[in-house]
């Protein structure tokens, strides 16, 4: 299904399709691309996911916008409640839960995290798959950490990427964590995510510095097989946008 897929800042996305738009970990949105996507398609609904509850993907800001469309919520059970209230249409998710019955015949699955909350996999009744990660990577600075915690983040990171592909095999869309802070190390996450399951767009994010190194595609140690089923895109400026 045809989409068009906005960066907003760190690993926030918004994914329009004809009939619904999806807007994932908003924390900022300098180029104020929700609203006017909101303003030219009035009576579309809007779904709005949250991984998890750092600061930099949630942002209050969320149960402000599109007042006037049909408004639904994803949100990970470790968000705070204080600033929601009982008449929210709010799913909660952990790992493994499993929500039907959103627009367009919509299926969420919850995986798990190596950091906080959960990553999301939106199933749409035609096939159209996005996975969205969170703040699931491999987390670790060879510099800074001992063997034994580097040893402990690929372990936790292995397992639960396990859990992910033992359910899908392919997805159109992955958005992922390409922390350049990690330096040498910033993509290994995603060139494991990547070798396991196939995956048609791919979007590095968290960049948390410069975007160069995590879109340097060309240095990502992948099978050729794996680059070749693979478009990799580089939305690093908020408001960038991709059809796909």
């Amino acid at each position: 299904m045809d989409k068009i897929i906005t960066y907003l800042d760190n690993s926030g996305f918004m994914v329009e399709f004809p009939k619904v738009i999806l807007v994932f970990d908003y924390y900022r949105d300098p180029a104020h691309c929700v609203v006017k996507a909101l303003e030219h398609k009035p009576d579309v609904p809007v779904i709005f996911f949250v991984t998890h509850n750092h600061r930099d993907h949630f942002n209050t800001d969320i149960f402000n916008l599109g007042q006037s469309h049909r408004r639904l919520y994803v949100l990970s059970n470790d968000i705070p409640t204080r600033e929601i209230h009982d008449d929210m249409p709010i799913d909660w998710m952990s790992r493994g839960d499993i929500i039907e019955g959103l627009p367009e015949g919509i299926k969420v699955h919850a995986f798990g995290s190596t950091d906080a909350g959960v990553s999301y996999l939106v199933v749409f009744p035609e096939g159209d798959t996005i996975f969205h990660a969170g703040d699931l990577n491999l987390w670790h600075w060879d510099e800074e950490n001992t063997p034994r915690e580097v040893e402990k983040a690929r372990s936790l990171f292995t397992t639960e990427l396990n859990r992910i592909s033992e359910s899908i095999a392919a997805v159109d869309v992955a958005f992922f964590p390409v922390d350049v802070r990690q330096g040498a190390n910033c993509a290994a996450g995603a060139e494991k995510f990547l070798s396991a399951i196939a995956v048609k767009n791919f979007f590095p994010m968290h960049f948390k510095g410069s975007y160069e190194q995590a879109c340097d595609f060309a240095d990502y140690r992948l099978p050729p097989e794996v680059s070749e089923r693979t478009t990799m895109h580089c939305l690093h400026k908020p408001g960038d946008t991709v059809r796909v």
